[in-house]
């Protein structure tokens, strides 16, 4: 099994990766159908399109701006390279005119009060992200018709292709992946293990194998380099607004105000043991405040997540003895490791299993990391992660009016103190333990099937529908 730590870790804009990103992702995907794919028989020229919005992607979708992101995806923005400024201007347009330009296509009607439908019925087969994209042409007949699934992270698939997944098994998809020369394509955590044993490797060195086979050791440096540069931009970005999130809740930004009690606290008696936990909060709640306000961050693995990867690595990076560059990316490396066998055997999608995949997964990544960094072997390492994702096991997503705010900002910071806790009990043993990390993914997934659609991404229970009556 092979998922790239570009993947895994994706630069994009808040406030969600499955929401927000993955969206607008397939809305410039079907542009791209439009330009090459086959059209029906007996359509003209593709002159009109529209856009249904299925599952989670209707129930939450405003209030994780669902609805902006397919209009700019149609303008042919992509969340990695989006210019806030020109994609100001084009929705203000699109509203206006109620026509897309896109390039190599005739002028397209797409009116977004009526061509963007929310619908609030049962969720399509494939995923609880489901929209339906269709082209017609002048006389009103269908050119084209493609459903995509945002599967989390910013992932998107067609319903094909996300057939084709299900019905390909383990042995095939890790055979495949041999023949395309990865040296390490382990598909589980034992399979991890085992190859770690058998070539004397870290886990942080087979990832690098894995990712060299793609591309020189020097351009994967520098993109990994670029993604942490952004999560720490991000973090002192947050770490300076102030004011009011957007979306109606009122919530108030709280990272700059906590970050300036710790800096006036520092060097004084005033500062508790415990006050360690704020610092690693703090960063956590920076990265998202940012992300609900709809900034730049990086999908770690989601923007929901987003917070938990960047504050253990600043705290990393700031408050641990013998911080090192290497260090560093040995974490994102064998961060990038876990966050792809997780997405493998279970998934990190709130919207399919509920926060313990997107927090609980975060959580579990970060855990592994910090113990690399800090020397730890596989075994400990792996250890780290089990005990993190085991901690986050039956958590809900219950996003206040479908917003990124309550309880997910804080969700990130406790999601971080666990992660350094598990961490270090991983790192205080030899490595054995009860539960193998593969069989509390497989909890997890399974959990998460269990559980009820209500508490998955919806806003239809939980904290969602228990708020102050103020």
């Amino acid at each position: 099994m092979f998922l790239s730590i570009f993947d895994i870790f994706k630069i994009g804009i808040g406030p969600s990766s499955s929401h927000t990103m993955g969206p607008m992702t397939a809305a410039a995907s079907f542009l791209d159908a439009l330009r090459t794919g086959l059209r029906e028989p007996g359509a003209g020229e593709v002159a009109h399109v529209t856009c249904s919005l299925h599952g989670s992607l209707s129930f939450t979708g405003k209030g994780h701006a669902t609805d902006r992101a397919v209009m700019l995806g149609l303008c042919g923005f992509e969340p990695a390279t989006i210019d806030p400024d020109r994609a100001e201007q084009a929705e203000a347009a699109l509203h206006r005119d109620k026509v897309i330009h896109p390039d190599g296509l005739p002028p397209l009607k797409f009116d977004p009060a009526a061509d963007l439908i929310f619908d609030y019925g049962p969720p399509l087969p494939g995923h609880a992200n489901g929209m339906v994209l269709r082209g017609f042409d002048a006389a009103g007949r269908l050119f084209m018709e493609e459903t995509y699934y945002s599967v989390g992270g910013g992932f998107v698939m067609t319903a094909a292709e996300l057939d084709a997944q299900k019905n390909g098994g383990p042995k095939e998809f890790h055979a495949e992946k041999e023949a395309q020369g990865y040296p390490y394509p382990f598909g589980s955590a034992n399979e991890m293990l085992a190859m770690g044993r058998a070539s004397g490797k870290s886990v942080a060195q087979m990832k690098w194998a894995n990712e060299e086979a793609n591309a020189p050791r020097a351009e994967i440096k520098a993109r990994m380099d670029a993604i942490w540069q952004t999560m720490d931009d991000c973090i002192d970005r947050g770490l300076r607004m102030e004011g009011t999130l957007p979306g109606g809740l009122s919530v108030k930004r709280r990272a700059k105000a906590i970050h300036r009690q710790l800096l006036n606290e520092r060097g004084t008696n005033q500062a508790q043991p415990h006050t360690i936990n704020d610092w690693m909060s703090v960063y956590a709640m920076a990265v998202n405040e940012e992300n609900a306000a709809g900034g730049k961050v990086v999908t770690s693995p989601t923007n929901g997540a987003a917070g938990v990867v960047p504050a253990v690595l600043r705290y990393y990076r700031d408050h641990c003895i013998g911080a090192t560059e290497e260090g560093r990316r040995n974490f994102l490396m064998t961060a990038a490791a876990i966050g792809g066998l997780i997405k493998h055997n279970a998934s990190i999608s709130g919207a399919e299993v509920g926060c313990q995949g997107e927090v609980g997964s975060a959580s579990a990544m970060a855990a592994a990391g910090l113990c690399a960094a800090l020397g730890g072997t596989n075994e400990q390492v792996e250890n780290a992660a089990e005990i993190a994702l085991e901690h986050h096991l039956g958590m809900t997503c219950d996003p206040a009016a479908g917003l990124v705010q309550v309880p997910c900002i804080e969700r990130n910071g406790l999601g971080a103190i666990k992660a350094v806790s598990a961490a270090s009990l991983a790192l205080r043993g030899d490595g054995t333990h009860f539960m193998p990390l593969d069989n509390c993914v497989e909890a997890m997934r399974q959990t998460g099937l269990d559980m009820s659609d209500n508490y998955k991404e919806t806003s239809r229970g939980g904290l969602a529908v228990n708020l102050p009556n103020c």
